[in-house]
């Protein structure tokens, strides 16, 4: 199965997102998509199926529970692939950020916006756009 047609599914995304928060276990998971997304234990555990076959999740039996994580390879594939196309968004999202970096410091030269949180930097910080 292609990465885009894995990850192409709401609910594997969202599986994803919360295993990117630290390893879970099935029986937590399932909780979590079961409530958001209203679908039996037996339709999740066949997403983390497909999130493990296709390479995205790894299990780790642990007695009777067990335990998902992310499988960082596949997202770095898909981010080196998705690399090739990079070129026509980041300097449109570059210009946005200096945008509205410039329309904050003009309100808050003209006294309509309370100074800036000096631990919050003026510009955002430079984005690779990369997974590491």
């Amino acid at each position: 199965m292609h990465a885009f047609d894995v990850l192409g599914d709401p609910v594997r995304r969202r599986i994803l997102e919360l295993l990117a928060d630290g390893e879970m276990t099935s029986g937590a998971v399932c909780a979590v998509i079961q409530r958001e997304f209203e679908i039996s234990q037996p339709a999740v555990s066949q997403h983390l199926r497909v999130l493990r076959d296709s390479g995205f999740a790894a299990v780790r039996p642990e007695g009777t529970r067990r335990f998902y994580t992310v499988r960082h390879e596949p997202l770095r594939d898909l981010d080196a692939w998705l690399g090739r196309f990079r070129a026509f968004w980041a300097p449109r999202l570059d210009a946005l950020a200096t945008e509205l970096a410039r329309g904050r410091r003009e309100r808050r030269l003209s006294g309509q916006e309370p100074p800036a949180n000096p631990a919050e930097p003026e510009t955002p910080p430079p984005d690779d756009r990369s997974i590491s």
